[in-house]
């Protein structure tokens, strides 16, 4: 009987020991997101680059091409949170760019974070940014709405009102840092402030007129 237990007990340590050793080794981001990171930290960039940086809304536009500007560069990567950024941003930074436009927090918003916490993690990254390369001109880009009408992301669903929050709170604080605030958000909007359907196929995500308006707003700051 005692053997048996010993056995067990022993056996039951094994399966803690195997189930911490496979959650330490679990990768913290996607594949994508390593993929890209890994492409980024070996490309580096320059005082000449012009960076778009940010999650997939930045990673799907060819910028360079959008611009007409091949010193435009892309550093977007799908799925990408404000830690994800934050633990990537040597690469962009070492380099002191001339400029950065950054747009992030819709997947922090889907991971049912609130629109302060949000906030606070944008403002610390603004801050390390303009700090580690106080040469950059830094432009924080206003989050888009979405449009829950195409049901396709269940963690967005009534996260509107987060995203708004997000933008009234964070466009102060980027001004008060002597930074530019672009504010894409109205011209993404429809009658009831949703994104409007004819940018978008999934509620989310930009079609090509709406990378049109995008471009349309940024170029003026772009070409200062």
């Amino acid at each position: 009987m005692k053997r048996t237990l010993l056995i067990a007990m022993a056996a039951l340590m094994a399966a803690f020991a195997a189930f911490a050793q496979n959650s330490a080794a679990k990768p913290k981001y996607t594949e994508l997101y390593y993929q890209r990171a890994s492409l980024f930290d070996a490309l580096g960039v320059d005082s000449t680059n012009i960076v778009f940086l940010g999650n997939s809304l930045t990673h799907g536009c060819e910028w360079h091409e959008l611009l007409d500007m091949p010193n435009v560069v892309n550093r977007g990567i799908n799925g990408d949170i404000v830690e994800g950024i934050r633990e990537r941003i040597s690469s962009v930074v070492n380099g002191h760019p001339a400029k950065i436009f950054l747009m992030v927090g819709a997947n922090d918003v889907s991971h049912d974070l609130t629109a302060d916490s949000i906030v606070t993690a944008v403002t610390a990254l603004i801050d390390y940014i303009t700090e580690a390369t106080p040469s950059t001109r830094l432009y924080v880009q206003s989050m888009l709405p979405i449009n829950n009408s195409f049901g396709r992301y269940r963690l967005m669903k009534g996260k509107e009102q987060v995203i708004r929050d997000i933008n009234a709170r964070l466009e102060p604080e980027v001004r008060r840092r002597g930074l530019t605030w672009v504010n894409l958000n109205p011209a993404f909007c429809d009658a009831d402030g949703n994104l409007r359907a004819d940018f978008t196929n999934d509620g989310l995500h930009l079609l090509a007129p709406g990378y049109m308006v995008w471009r349309d707003i940024v170029l003026p700051y772009v070409k200062e």
